[in-house]
């Protein structure tokens, strides 16, 4: 059973960039943070609560 629970933008905004990511950035219909050459999309516009399902194929 996965150990993941569900989190608001905020907070996965706020762990990326104590990840050292940049960002987010706009870039056409979702925003985007950068870490070097890696970008990661975070397809949330509405700025809600992130799934457990969502939150693993991001940090994929």
């Amino acid at each position: 059973m996965s150990k993941l629970k569900p989190v608001s933008y905020h907070e996965l905004v706020k762990r990326l960039r104590g990840l050292d990511f940049e960002g987010p950035y706009g870039g056409g219909k979702q925003l985007y943070m950068l870490k070097g050459n890696l970008r990661i999309t975070i397809p949330n516009p509405h700025k809600k609560e992130i799934g457990v399902d969502l939150l693993m194929r991001i940090l994929r």
